[in-house]
């Protein structure tokens, strides 16, 4: 079970130059606290796994500490049958921030492992790469959980989930709901899967 714990703590910018940063001077000429000017780290593209994700975005590790999830549906995740949930995201979007971080939350508070599988494909922000993970999948906003059993897609929830994350897998997965699962208002939230014209 991963936890995450915040307390106290001193960052230091040292050495200045290697990181970018800088100094200035106070108007009496003594040095002044450094800002740091790092730069944006690349997008992740391809499929990936939450460590490297976290890797690469350190700040979505506070984003799961402040989550607070619908405890009593989560813990239903684990009784649903197994099946496949493949996460689309941009580590670049704050759409996939949000969402994947309360997911993670979730997936860290339960008592033991959901009987459904995980994978992600970070996508870059055209959403046409990696192209060979994207063929077929009518990607059009991430994140996109697509929830699949035995090869079908059972359904998918799309940039926002309506119920909270763990609310929308689990009708999905308990087959209460088929479909395209979004807040979004330009999108038929209905839809059945592959048939995103109802």
């Amino acid at each position: 079970m991963r936890r995450y714990s915040w307390g106290a703590g001193v960052v230091l910018c040292l050495p200045l130059l290697a990181l970018g940063c800088s100094v200035s001077s106070s108007p009496t000429g003594s040095p002044r606290a450094a800002e740091v000017t790092a730069p944006e780290p690349a997008a992740l593209v391809g499929p990936t796994d939450r460590a490297g994700i976290e890797a690469a975005k350190p700040d979505w590790i506070e984003e799961i500490v402040l989550a607070r999830p619908d405890a009593e549906v989560a813990s239903r995740l684990l009784d649903v049958e197994p099946a496949e949930v493949v996460v689309y995201l941009g580590t670049w979007c704050s759409d996939s921030r949000r969402e994947l971080s309360r997911l993670w939350r979730v997936l860290d508070d339960l008592p033991g492992p959901p009987p459904f599988a995980l994978r992600y494909v970070a996508v870059d922000r055209d959403m046409r790469e990696p192209r060979e993970l994207l063929a077929g999948v009518d990607l059009r906003y991430v994140p996109t959980f697509v929830v699949e059993r035995e090869g079908r897609e059972l359904g998918r929830v799309i940039e926002v989930a309506p119920s909270g994350i763990e609310g929308d897998l689990l009708d999905l997965l308990l087959g209460r709901t088929t479909g395209w699962i979004t807040a979004r208002d330009d999108m038929p939230a209905s839809a059945a899967a592959g048939d995103p014209d109802g």
